[in-house]
């Protein structure tokens, strides 16, 4: 499990293929790693199997190359990273599990103050699990959605954000490794499942933990 609170960033050093899938060299000085250890790369989990005084390598499955953009981004891409929760340590963002659900794509970047208030658009499939002032992730950074609109939604960068992560570089068109909120996956698979009319079982869904009276 993660924050979506990025440690630091590093770089693609290299990528070669293995198989249906790649590996990935990621010069950064975060460290002291250990192999087996889960690290967030760029929003998706994966598991350190190399480390050395430059950064560290890891194996990317099919099923990340074709969910991210960790396949496709060019030598010398800065990439968001961010260690496994231990246990004890402070939730500062929100729980993100590292399993990337699609890419989301940049609208539009507009400076409001000091702020950037970025637009998304989010996959069809991914777009009915983000709420007004609930959490998202986007490249492993975790943030507050403002506000819905269709398929897409904004959320606002300050500059602290755009300084410490890669966030700092978006532009109209990039793609974003898109994990959606933990909590809303399983309420709306939990309504999903159960019988009945979908409103009848959301109002059911509310009565019984408290916030609406029978």
């Amino acid at each position: 499990m993660f924050t979506g609170l990025v440690e630091t960033t590093g770089e693609l050093r290299a990528r070669e293929g293995r198989g249906k899938g790649f590996r990935l060299e990621v010069a950064t000085g975060l460290g002291p790693l250990a192999l087996g250890e889960s690290i967030a790369v760029s929003g998706a989990c994966l598991t350190v199997i190399e480390h050395a005084a430059w950064g560290f390598a890891a194996d990317v499955s099919l099923e990340t190359a074709d969910k991210t953009t960790l396949g496709r981004l060019p030598v010398g891409a800065k990439l968001n990273l961010e260690r496994s929760l231990r246990l004890g340590d402070r939730l500062g963002g929100h729980l993100v599990t590292g399993h990337v659900d699609g890419l989301a794509r940049v609208r539009s970047v507009q400076t409001v103050g000091e702020a950037w208030r970025v637009v998304v658009e989010a996959p069809r499939e991914l777009s009915r699990f983000v709420a007004p002032k609930g959490s998202v992730t986007l490249d492993g950074t975790s943030l507050t959605v403002n506000g819905v609109d269709g398929d897409a939604f904004d959320v606002m960068l300050i500059p602290h954000t755009r300084e410490v992560t890669n966030l700092g570089r978006l532009t109209t068109g990039v793609e974003l490794n898109m994990e959606v909120d933990l909590v809303a996956r399983y309420v709306l698979r939990y309504l999903d499942v159960s019988s009945g009319d979908p409103d009848a079982r959301l109002r059911d869904v509310l009565e019984r933990a408290g916030f609406i009276r029978p």
